[in-house]
């Protein structure tokens, strides 16, 4: 498809310390170029729940403005959002149900029967059922399988995941949304936006779970079998780290934040014990001088606190030794230095840093291939799942929009005394004269990546957008 007809789609991720939005359209080759990016401060935000909408609706608007100055010939009207938040739980049931037809072959409308007989599972009161996976069904005697529609039997039985989140809690979040004068094509949860962008076809059939540690929370998905087996929200993460360095060595929130980001690790092992870091005294009070390995004994208490979480979630579900692809850690949070090291230690498991590379095409700026922004590409990956299942219409633009290639503005930290291990950055391989077989394999990739993305996003079906539907619960009529 020619280039100009491919629509152009905006995620935008509301989360406690920053709110991201990025333009992005899909190039000949199944890439994602970048033609907008805006960041801003988050405010009225806690740890993933909006409790000041005057002040979520300003860090909206500031960050839609600063992805328009970006890229001026952007028009920004739809949105795909992210939403997380310590209100979204999930739990594990079973059903069963003893067909009257019993000679007959199962059809879908049998499944459908037993998924509807969970909407009647107890959940607090509050709370909304989000979605409910199947993941694996029994007939009568034989457990273990993945369709049963065709075969025979008399009682036929699944486990189930269910997901579920507070109404008024997502409600505000689209209502935030709304009065920045933008569509919600769809609110998609985070750690499934996040598992688009860095997962591949051999992870999902590994095993892995996707840990998006961000600002104020820690977001999980695991998939085993090819199935989305678990989600979880973990109501601790960067935010904490930063309370926790604040509080334990006495400094302001910007100091803790600006230590953290430039000079912590969460080995403390690995901190050398001579090296300090100095800071500006306040008002005329005389510098003052940290312990870098004071300072990386704080954030690995937090962060084995964490990992603990992660390790608690995945005996829930009996996968605490069977994952082969690991952990993939994403987000802002999980660029603390040796924190693949410490995982690995805590959790017995494989671990790796996911970042969206293989969806960005090349010539954008390397500052946005981050884990930050893992789950603001997911959400434009999500945006072109729904565009080519033909799921909802795009208006594409005629218009020639260029790719954004300058960096986006960096945070400015106080300044501080101890050199920074520079890291190391692959330099991008020269692009090189493509045989038509290399574009054949090119192509085969991309349908590989375009199977990925639908099989992550296609175990949720129902979606959040049912929380605004009248009247209230069609599912239970």
């Amino acid at each position: 498809m020619n280039r100009k007809e491919q629509p152009i789609i905006v995620g935008l991720d509301i989360g406690t310390t920053k709110v991201v939005a990025i333009a992005g359209r899909k190039n000949e080759f199944g890439k994602l170029e970048i033609l907008g990016f805006g960041k801003a401060d988050s405010a009225g935000v806690s740890h993933g729940v909006v409790l000041n909408i005057e002040q979520c609706i300003r860090s909206i608007e500031q960050a839609i403005d600063k992805c328009i100055q970006s890229n001026p010939n952007l028009e920004i009207n739809e949105v795909y959002v992210g939403i997380a938040g310590q209100h979204i739980k999930s739990l594990q049931t079973r059903g069963d149900r003893v067909r009257s037809m019993t000679d007959d072959e199962i059809t879908k409308e049998d499944i459908d029967m037993l998924i509807k007989d969970q909407y009647k599972t107890y959940i607090p009161a509050g709370d909304q059922i989000i979605d409910i996976i199947p993941q694996d069904f029994m007939i009568d005697n034989t457990p273990n399988i993945l369709d049963p529609i065709g075969m025979s039997g008399i009682k036929v039985g699944a486990n189930f995941h269910i997901v579920t989140g507070d109404r008024n809690a997502i409600r505000n979040i689209k209502r935030c949304v709304d009065k920045s004068g933008l569509k919600t094509n769809d609110l998609v949860l985070q750690p499934l936006a996040s598992a688009a962008a860095v997962m591949n076809n051999e992870d999902l059939e590994a095993g892995v779970a996707i840990v998006d540690i961000g600002g104020g929370t820690t977001d999980m998905a695991v998939f085993y079998d090819g199935i989305l087996q678990h989600t979880a929200v973990i109501p601790y993460a960067g935010t904490n780290i930063t309370n926790d360095i604040r509080q334990g060595l006495g400094v302001l929130r910007a100091q803790a934040e600006a230590m953290k980001v430039q000079f912590g690790m969460a080995l403390a092992d690995e901190a050398k014990t001579n090296a300090y870091i100095t800071i500006p005294g306040l008002r005329g009070l005389p510098p003052k001088e940290i312990s870098v390995k004071n300072l990386a004994h704080i954030i690995q208490a937090r962060t084995e606190e964490i990992l603990d979480y992660v390790m608690y979630h995945l005996k829930q579900v009996n996968l605490d030794k069977r994952l082969f692809g690991g952990i993939i850690l994403t987000g802002g949070g999980s660029q603390l230095n040796h924190l693949i090291q410490l995982t690995e230690y805590k959790t017995g498991l494989g671990a790796r840093i996911g970042q969206p590379n293989e969806h960005l095409a090349g010539g954008h700026h390397e500052a946005l291939n981050h884990p930050m922004y893992a789950t603001c590409i997911g959400l434009i990956l999500r945006g072109y799942s729904d565009f080519e299942t033909g799921k909802l219409n795009f208006n594409s633009s005629n218009k020639e929009i260029s790719v954004m290639k300058e960096a986006p503005s960096k945070d400015i930290f106080i300044k501080m005394e101890l050199p920074k291990e520079g890291r190391h950055v692959e330099e991008p391989a020269a692009v090189a004269y493509e045989t038509p077989e290399q574009r054949a394999e090119k192509q085969e990739r991309n349908n590989k990546r375009s199977e990925t993305i639908k099989k992550v996003f296609n175990q949720i079906k129902n979606g959040f957008m049912s929380f605004f539907e009248e009247p209230e619960d069609q599912k239970m009529e």
